[in-house]
Parts: structure tokens; sequence; C-alpha cells
């Protein structure tokens, strides 16, 4: 077994396809960046229906620990089998699921996370918990989509504004681990600009505005250009809405990355339509990625 170095990468589970899915990601990337990988099951006690008695409070207890004890065992030979060189450690967690995971985010390099869970986690990326992780924790979430295999290439969704850095940083560090290249895709136009020229308005000149868009890309790209020389760089501007674009470009990726906010119009887009859109469309897994600002 590798030395891990590194924080871990965190795995949470709840036995479901999907969360095996991200569990055998998390594996692969735990692997790549030689670190470790910690597996949490998360179960929250329940707010009413179970009398009121010690002793049936301690039975449900140790009932619902040996069953997140099952899945995490369960979850010991998935990893064995996808990469046994990787350290593992497994943990039981209680509590509310949002603050329980992102208290144990705190500190990994990534937390994964499958799209569709069961129990706890029923509806996990499309509610309350997927914005609950992204828009307060401080760990990069990746949302592992299908059997997490997609593409080739991780593509980059920047908008110019802050947290275009966090997510180029992200962006090009998975693709060094995964030896693989980095699209970099700017949507401009969309619903908000086409909506002002239907019914006769006059024709607009959109050149400046694509102008612009491009010198948005070329601004965030050079650092990481010459951070990062070996890595190959496809650069993608497009008159089109976020969503689509980013949905469209992740059917041939491995990995979308994204700000948990965005700028102008798109204040608190991966808490909105485009995250969902993600989410439930991609091709690919999608990492949320937290700006490089304070709050």
């Amino acid at each position: 077994m590798t030395p891990a170095s590194g924080p871990p990468v965190l795995a949470a589970v709840d036995g479901s396809e999907s969360s095996t899915a991200a569990l055998r990601w998390a594996a692969r990337a735990a692997d790549r960046r030689h670190c470790a990988l910690r597996i949490v099951s998360v179960h929250q006690w329940p707010v009413s229906g179970y009398p009121d008695s010690p002793a049936v409070g301690r039975q449900l207890r140790a009932d619902m620990d040996a069953q997140s004890r099952a899945v995490l065992d369960a979850a010991e030979v998935v990893v064995a089998d996808t990469a046994p060189g990787v350290a593992v450690t497994t943990e039981v967690l209680e509590g509310e699921v949002v603050p329980t995971l992102r208290a144990a985010g705190e500190g990994a390099a990534l937390t994964v996370l499958g799209s569709r869970g069961v129990g706890g986690f029923s509806g996990l990326l499309l509610g309350s918990v997927s914005a609950g992780l992204t828009a307060r924790g401080s760990t990069p979430v990746v949302v592992v989509r299908g059997d997490g295999h997609g593409g080739a290439g991780v593509l980059a969704g920047v908008d110019g504004g802050d947290g275009d850095e966090a997510v180029l940083r992200f962006a090009f560090a998975q693709a060094a681990v995964e030896d693989t290249a980095v699209t970099v895709a700017h949507a401009w136009g969309g619903f908000a600009m086409d909506g002002l020229s239907p019914g006769g308005y006059p024709g607009i000149d959109w050149t400046p505005v694509a102008a612009n868009a491009e010198d948005v890309v070329s601004r965030a790209l050079r650092p990481w250009r010459d951070e990062h020389p070996g890595i190959t760089v496809e650069r993608v501007v497009s008159r089109a809405s976020p969503a689509s674009l980013l949905v469209d470009l992740s059917q041939r990726a491995c990995l979308v990355v994204v700000g948990s906010r965005g700028r102008g119009r798109l204040a608190g887009l991966l808490l909105g339509s485009t995250s969902q859109a993600l989410v439930r469309h991609a091709g690919c897994p999608v990492a949320v990625v937290r700006p490089d600002v304070n709050d």
C-alpha cells in the first residue's frame, strides 16, 4: 500500500448504486492523488414516530449504527476492488446530513457524492444537501452522475467573476493527475441578451461583446497556461446560455468544473438553474468549487 500524503478524499455512501459509483470515482481520485480515502455513512435521528423510551432509543440507535456499518463494510470491498493500494478509513456519523457532511469535509481534498440516494440521502443532489454543501462548505464537492465514467478532458466553466481562479486551479490540477487536456468554456448572450432584440428592435452589433468574451477567457487562462505548459488547452467561447453550453460540452468530458456562484445575472448560479441542469443532464461528474474570496 502506497503511503498517503496530503488531505484525504471524503466519500459519502448510503448503499445505493449512485453512491457506489461515486465511491469508485473517489477511490480512483485518491489513488491518483496518492492520498487516503475517508468513507462516511450518515444517519439522521428520526424527528418523530418513535416511542419516547430510553430502551427503544438505544435499540433504534444500535440498529441504525449496524445498518451504517454494513454499508461501510460493503464500501471497503468496493474500494479494494477499485483501488487496492489506497489507505481507507470508515466512520459512522449521526446528525443532520448537510452540516454533518460539511463538518466531515473540512480539510478534505474533495467531498464526493452520488447524484441519487436512498434513506437519509434521498434526493441528495437535487435539493437541500447539494445547496448546503456548495453554498457553505470550503471543500470542492464532486457530484458523480451515472457510472462515473465520462469522456476525456476536464471542462471548466468561467464567467469573468471572482470564482474563475478557483475553478481553473482545480481544473488544471485535476487535468494534471488525469493526464488529460482542459477545455475552458465561456458563454455570452443567452436569454438575457437575446431578449433585447425581438419584435422589430434594430439589429445589435454583437462584435464588441464577443471580443470582450474572448478577452475574459484569455485573462483567466494566462497564469494557468504558464504554470501548466504541458497541458493542452482548448477554448470555447459561444453565444449561448451557460447551462446549455456546459451540458452540451460535458457529454464528452471526464469532469466539468464550475464555481459555486456567478457574476452579474449569474449570481448564485450553482444554487439554481445551471447547477440543476448539470446535475440532471451532464454527461460526466460535476465539481462545484468555492471562490477564493471571503463571503
